[in-house]
């Protein structure tokens, strides 16, 4: 639950759900977490349970010469988690700016001068240091918790930092409901608009909000199944995360949907004038509902901000986790010298994201980390893993085994058929809509290198990791006793 309940829950889903026929978009989410996220999940479950291994040689187990299927999702986790902790930083610092409703009253200029926005896309200029002392401070708060390994670290984390979130949300969402013009926000929020389930983008959208929000096709669920005992309930698991993931984003939406329609009876306008996606809703829009607040609005900045740091670091460590297990398994290291490397080499790489023109280019290759490596790559595990390697029967014996709730035919229908035509259509469609409207009207130089050049990296490294020599993959087993032996 720590690794599917991240910042994109808090702002992103409210805003996909309404721009994709509010209430509406409730059918098409929960038949895309049927039909492909919880297969999905139970299927990483058990091949990184089965298999003991990070997702390299959890692959490899299957067929040697897919092993750099696992090194292309690891190195999407790894692009992704070099701009996450960024704004990881950016909350870090709007918690402090919480006391005192520091922001002041033009929340966009503000937000604008505090990370410093370039004039142009290839501007890059230089680095905020204000970011970067917030930025360096998350890194190091996540470095500590993976150094204490996976029960003394993460697993501790997870169950300090997971409470507090759901009753910091919980606060800013019992708050919102008692706010003036909090019913207008709901009902734009689910009020359904039927004639939007007749377009496809709307069923795109729901299909990669769900593989986005569960954290599919990362690589991070086959690394935590690897390190859980092999009795554990595997089928049941999926379907808690998967199921508590879309509990959580609901009730930020009715949260975020609330305040959202008392920013606008202040105000005097329609909810739709000041709804805004991603960064702005977090940064700009919510600082301007904080200020309008009759009382405690610094608590209320505090709730909401410290909610969205806690969901992002519990995040964040465990997409640099698959990252750290894959190399110790690859190169043989100690837990220790695989963290330094990883963490390391990404603290570097995120100094690009804290830069003038760091905005740009952290929102192009967000867009295109997400679309084509977290989508994509899912859409390869399942071809390979049900169509290729036709071993889904295999994996169904292993986690009814073990499981309560047992994998049906169903699991197998959905992951051989519906699945793979379903992620398909959803990758072609991005790719069209890419080729044919230019994201955000960048340059083309800019998608094409930060864009389309990233995604195909990705894909590039994953055949060079493999072309290395490692260790005999079989030898991990003792590793991930050990990591199993702390718990216990």
């Amino acid at each position: 639950m720590g690794s599917a309940i991240g910042l994109g829950n808090i702002w992103r889903y409210p805003y996909i759900a309404y721009e994709n026929g509010g209430g509406a978009f409730l059918l098409p989410y929960f038949i895309a977490i049927v039909t492909a996220g919880i297969p999905v999940l139970i299927l990483e479950y058990t091949l990184g349970n089965r298999s003991r291994h990070a997702a390299p040689f959890a692959f490899r187990s299957v067929s040697r010469r897919w092993e750099w299927l696992g090194w292309w999702q690891i190195a999407v986790s790894f692009v992704i988690i070099t701009y996450y902790i960024v704004i990881i930083g950016w909350v870090l610092s709007y918690i402090w700016f919480s006391f005192g409703t520091r922001w002041g009253d033009d929340t966009n200029a503000f937000f604008n001068e505090y990370i410093g926005v370039s004039e142009s896309f290839w501007q890059i200029g230089g680095i905020q240091w204000n970011v970067l002392l917030a930025v360096a401070i998350a890194w190091i708060l996540t470095y500590l918790i993976l150094r204490r390994g996976v029960s003394r670290g993460i697993e501790v984390a997870s169950k300090i930092l997971i409470p507090s979130l759901i009753l910091m949300i919980l606060i800013v969402t019992i708050r919102g409901l008692t706010l003036p013009g909090a019913v207008e926000g709901l009902n734009v929020l689910l009020t359904p608009d039927f004639s939007q389930l007749t377009n496809g983008s709307v069923w795109v959208a729901a299909y990669g909000q769900v593989f986005f929000s569960i954290g599919v096709g990362f690589s991070i669920m086959i690394a935590y199944s690897s390190y859980l005992p092999r009795r554990t309930d595997l089928t049941n698991s999926a379907f808690i995360v998967a199921l508590s993931n879309c509990g959580f984003e609901f009730l930020a939406a009715l949260g975020v949907f609330s305040v959202l329609g008392f920013l606008a009876v202040q105000q005097g306008v329609g909810v739709t004038e000041v709804v805004d996606s991603g960064i702005g809703l977090a940064f700009v829009t919510f600082p301007q509902i904080i200020n309008q607040l009759p009382a405690f609005s610094s608590f209320f900045g505090l709730m909401f901000f410290g909610a969205l740091f806690f969901a992002g670091i519990t995040s964040a460590v465990s997409i640099l986790e698959c990252s750290i297990a894959g190399v110790r398994e690859k190169f043989n290291m100690e837990r220790s010298t695989a963290v330094n490397w990883v963490c390391g080499l990404a603290a570097l790489v995120s100094l690009l994201y804290v830069t003038q023109g760091g905005l740009f280019y952290l929102d192009v290759v967000d867009r295109f980390a997400n679309n084509y490596g977290l989508v994509a790559a899912a859409l390869v595990e399942v071809v390979f893993i049900a169509l290729i390697a036709r071993r889904l029967d295999v994996f169904q014996e292993y986690a009814n085994e073990r499981s309560y709730f047992r994998a049906g035919r169903w699991w197998i229908v959905f992951l051989s058929i519906v699945t793979p035509i379903l992620l398909g259509a959803v990758t072609i469609f991005n790719l069209y809509t890419e080729v044919t409207t230019p994201y955000a009207d960048y340059p083309w130089s800019g998608l094409l290198v930060f864009g389309f050049g990233v995604a195909i990296l990705c894909v590039v490294v994953g055949f060079i990791l493999q072309s290395v020599k490692s260790r005999d993959p079989e030898s991990r087993e003792s590793a991930v006793e050990e990591e199993r032996s702390e718990s216990r």
